[in-house]
């Protein structure tokens, strides 16, 4: 799970932004005034962060300039349209996208996660902040721990063989793995009939995870071999 800080002196905007990112999914910290953002990003794990530009005292501008001596995470500001000039500065000074108020949800949910995805596939969560019980290749992310999926940020529904089976690959990017070895492994038994149980549960897993499951991405065939999971390319 991501964690998002939200920080804007007006109350109305954190509680509007905490609700859109919850029901993604994200988990969120608040913030009313620069000293808090910096507070809460001295202490806690943040993947991103949203500041508004224009709050009294220490800024998002400052709150940016203080953040990047330190980490690389993505931060997207939340600006007023009259304010280009402090946008040019933002991003000048490291911010890495900015979001005009009023604000379409939408909009800004895309944003978030595209600027997630850019974060995780520079592996700017390699390091000590990254979960261990995750695992991430390409668009598509696993948590064992939460034991979900998703993909592009998008939750995607999998059967507990279709999750076991993923798992399996995702731990292994690269490597082959048969039929009979995937039976072994996920269903724990003799693999009789191994081969055809396991292509239809590769198919439906193709079928949630890939835009052409005829042309796949992510989970591959290595005809008389097996299947591995292969780091898809960028859209």
């Amino acid at each position: 799970m991501y964690n998002i800080l939200i920080c804007d002196d007006e109350k109305d905007i954190v509680s509007a932004l905490r609700i859109y990112l919850s029901a993604e999914g994200y988990h969120t910290f608040e913030a009313y005034n620069g000293r808090e953002a910096l507070e809460i990003l001295g202490r806690e794990t943040v993947h991103l962060a949203l500041l508004d530009i224009m709050m009294p005292g220490l800024d998002g501008l400052a709150v940016t300039a203080a953040l990047r001596e330190k980490s690389n995470i993505p931060v997207i500001l939340l600006t007023a349209k009259s304010e280009d000039t402090d946008k040019v500065l933002g991003l000048s000074i490291g911010a890495d996208d900015y979001v005009t108020k009023p604000f379409n949800p939408v909009e800004l949910i895309a944003r978030v996660r595209s600027q997630l995805r850019r974060y995780t596939m520079l592996g700017g969560m390699s390091g000590p902040e990254r979960n261990p019980s995750v695992i991430s290749i390409g668009g598509v992310e696993l948590d064992d721990e939460a034991k979900r999926v998703t993909l592009e940020g998008e939750n995607v529904n999998l059967t507990p063989i279709e999750y076991n089976i993923l798992r399996l690959l995702m731990e292994n990017p690269g490597k082959v793995f048969s039929s009979t070895r995937i039976y072994e492994l996920v269903w724990k038994d003799a693999a009789w009939g191994a081969e055809n149980t396991v292509a239809v549960h590769i198919r439906h897993i193709r079928e949630k995870l890939e835009i052409n499951p005829a042309e796949p991405r992510y989970v591959k065939v290595v005809w008389g071999q097996g299947y591995k999971f292969e780091k898809g390319e960028k859209r």
